[in-house]
């Protein structure tokens, strides 16, 4: 008799579910750990997550903490409803390498705000390519030397014509409103701007009020000679092959002229307006010694501030560009710290001279010269040098000039008229003791939480219910 298979084990029951997770469809919670594979997806994600969050907040913080710490400044009175507020000027540039969209965003994000809190008035000067923020910074200059033209001897020989800003100027004073005649500042985003800043002061300063004589342009062949000099070898109609042909000769002057007829693959010429040529600079950065000092310049020159602009590029950058990402808030502080200085305006300082033992090394100059210069670093290659196809299509490029690449150079003259915002001890404490409410820096989703919880508290206690705005109507 064949041996009988054993009977198969009772099935072991199910294990119970919890009635909360039942009821919401959801299956019982596994008892283990997940995989290997999952545990370090999950952890590198969430710690990427957290990171990013964490310094999003932080960054908010550090704005907003600034912005409140100028705040007080916009509930104060001007002494007079015709009085023109403070106003500074805000230099932006494009960085190179990159459009003038970065700078903007960048302004957006750190600057703004704060200037926005403190309720002062700002002016844009903009560059796009590299020297223009030079040339106005040192025409600026220029005009305001030229107003005081009759106490000086100097002559200028040249007539400025009225700016946009002129026209407002003579308007305000026939209608008896005063200028500011406070501290005004500048803010100077940027090293590449700040380079370029530097130099329109010297070249304003310390150049000519007219413009130098343009270089003599080199002397053209002349047109009859190029038209029907040809060589042995060349393909085309020479002086033999013209006299051999009176058919092939100019149009007489009895026939009309036929009407050209564009050619389909001819593409029409852009009418619209071409950007005018930059000026060149009045001097250069050899002329500054023997450039005699003008007559009327201050003891002091307008403060300013230069703010830093990271700005990195290139695929191979990308760990230090995360890196830097991660850690915006310190840049934040930083920034608002250096625009709330130029807001509250209270404190000034010349700019450091590097001397053996004190301020930086005497090798590395002055504290211009060594403003925001670990930023050079990120520059990309093309603001050093340019390419052999970019001179072959411009060749004015081999002439212009380039702040960017050369050294900044300080005349002791000027350098000492400098003059740098800085924050007070006061006012940093003050700052740093502000506390900033959790929902200004709070996100989009815990922002939406909040909301949604108060509304239903509300809801519950019957705050929104409607009622009538109606009077006393025991006293009648």
């Amino acid at each position: 008799m064949a041996d009988q298979k054993p009977a198969p084990e009772p099935a072991k029951p199910a294990k119970p579910v919890n009635p909360a997770l039942r009821m919401m469809g959801l299956p019982s919670l596994p008892r283990k750990l997940p995989s290997r594979n999952w545990l370090i997806f999950w952890g590198i994600s969430s710690t990427l997550a957290a990171a990013i969050i964490y310094d999003r907040r932080e960054k908010r913080r550090a704005t907003a903490r600034w912005a409140h710490a100028v705040a007080p400044l916009a509930r104060e009175l001007l002494p007079d409803t015709s009085a023109m507020p403070r106003r500074v000027t805000v230099y932006l540039e494009a960085p190179p390498g990159d459009g003038l969209r970065a700078a903007q965003e960048h302004f957006k994000e750190y600057i703004k705000p704060v200037l926005a809190s403190s309720g002062l008035d700002w002016e844009f000067v903009v560059g796009r390519r590299q020297g223009d923020v030079r040339a106005v910074v040192a025409e600026r200059v220029r005009r305001t030397r030229r107003q005081d033209v009759t106490a000086t001897t100097e002559v200028p020989t040249e007539t400025d014509l009225p700016t946009d800003d002129d026209v407002v100027a003579t308007v305000r004073a026939r209608n008896g409103i005063p200028e500011y005649a406070g501290v005004k500042g500048d803010i100077v985003v940027g090293r590449h701007t700040w380079k370029e800043y530097v130099r329109g002061l010297h070249e304003g300063w310390l150049g000519p009020l007219t413009a130098p004589a343009p270089a003599p342009a080199p002397a053209a062949a002349p047109v009859g000679t190029a038209e029907h000099k040809t060589t042995d070898g060349a393909t085309g109609t020479g002086a033999d092959d013209l006299d051999a042909s009176p058919t092939a000769s100019a149009p007489t002057p009895d026939a009309p002229d036929a009407p050209e007829t564009p050619k389909p693959d001819e593409k029409p010429e852009d009418t619209a307006p071409k950007r005018p040529p930059q000026p060149v600079p009045y001097n250069s950065v050899d002329d500054y010694p023997s450039s005699p000092l003008p007559r009327l310049i201050p003891a002091e020159l307008g403060p300013s501030v230069p703010i830093p602009f990271p700005h990195l590029l290139g695929f191979l950058n990308t760990p230090i560009r995360i890196y830097r990402f991660l850690h915006r808030r310190r840049l934040a502080d930083e920034i608002g710290r250096e625009v709330a200085a130029v807001c509250f305006a209270t404190a000034t300082r010349e700019y450091r001279e590097a001397v053996a033992g004190g301020f930086g090394d005497a090798d590395d100059g002055c504290e211009q010269q060594t403003a925001l210069a670990h930023e050079e670093k990120d520059w990309v290659k093309s603001a050093w040098t340019d390419s052999a196809e970019d001179l072959k299509n411009d060749p004015a490029l081999a002439t212009r000039d380039t702040p960017w690449r050369r050294p900044v150079v300080v005349d002791p003259r000027i350098g000492q008229r400098m003059r740098r915002f800085v924050l007070s001890a006061a006012d940093e404490a003050a700052a740093r003791a502000i506390t900033v409410p959790e929902a200004e820096i709070e996100g989009w989703t815990k922002g939406k939480l909040r909301q949604l919880g108060r509304w239903a508290g509300r809801r519950w206690r019957g705050d929104d219910k409607f009622r009538p705005n109606v009077a006393n109507l025991d006293d009648e």
